[in-house]
């Protein structure tokens, strides 16, 4: 009985453990999956799908589609996560106090026109998205909000007819090789560590985790019934070995 009783308990706790570190447990630690509900109309920078500039008031989906050192690519999805409204450029921007809920900041424009999204952080982190937007735009809102602005000068399609899915993509790919800078309320422009501060580098290496390990990770329909089974029949076997050890004692 007491056998028994030992191998029923360690079945079940290394069953705990197999579900426990099962693929996909941490997704969205990664992705910074963010659920976001705008009470009035937002305008977005970067690459959207046509007719989808501001995006009317309503629930979105921030995640990231790629993460490297030093900017990121952001995706604004519809509530449900079926389309693909925008693809950003971002950089991360540091400041010296995390909070433990999501904030987005806004860039100031005249009454009765649309907020611009200007950054977006992460509960928990000490630093954030800033966008990038391309130059013309990016010296309205400069002059408007009379403050520094990101900007890039490569030429990227502003609307595009297919959302963007794929890390490949050629938008992507020009994204992540654009030079970036930052221009004045004054018109004058500047270096990209005149308008952010980048964060430590060891702050920034967790979202480059699932990249390096994706190799090694199973896929998304693999079921960690296989491990837990294994896991189930060593317990078994150390059970066993229990029962003889036992016998010889007596």
């Amino acid at each position: 009985m007491n056998v028994l009783r030992t191998v029923t308990t360690t079945a079940f706790c290394l069953a705990l453990m197999g579900v426990a570190f099962s693929p996909g447990a941490k997704a969205d630690e990664w992705n910074r999956k963010t659920v976001m509900t705008f009470s009035a109309p937002v305008e977005i920078p970067g690459v959207h799908l046509e007719g989808w500039g501001v995006l009317p008031a309503g629930t979105y989906v921030f995640k990231i589609l790629d993460s490297q050192s030093d900017r990121h690519i952001v995706q604004i999805f519809n509530a449900d996560e079926t389309q693909v409204y925008a693809t950003i450029l971002a950089i991360p921007n540091y400041r010296l106090k995390a909070t433990d809920k999501t904030v987005i900041t806004f860039r100031e424009r005249p009454a009765g026109e649309p907020e611009a999204l200007r950054a977006w952080f992460y509960p928990g982190r000490n630093w954030g998205e800033e966008f990038v937007y391309p130059k013309a735009r990016a010296v309205e809102l400069a002059k408007t909000a009379n403050t520094p602005v990101l900007f890039t000068e490569v030429e990227i399609p502003v609307e595009v007819a297919e959302p963007i899915k794929t890390t490949d993509h050629p938008v992507v790919l020009k994204l992540k090789q654009a030079p970036v800078m930052a221009i004045k309320p004054t018109g004058e422009q500047v270096e990209l560590a005149a308008a952010v501060t980048p964060p430590p580098a060891s702050e920034l290496k967790p979202d480059t985790a699932p990249t390096q390990t994706a190799a090694a990770t199973l896929p998304k329909t693999a079921s960690p019934l296989p491990l837990i089974g294994l896991l189930g029949l060593l317990a078994l076997g150390g059970a066993w070995g229990l029962g003889l050890m036992q016998k010889r004692i007596r």
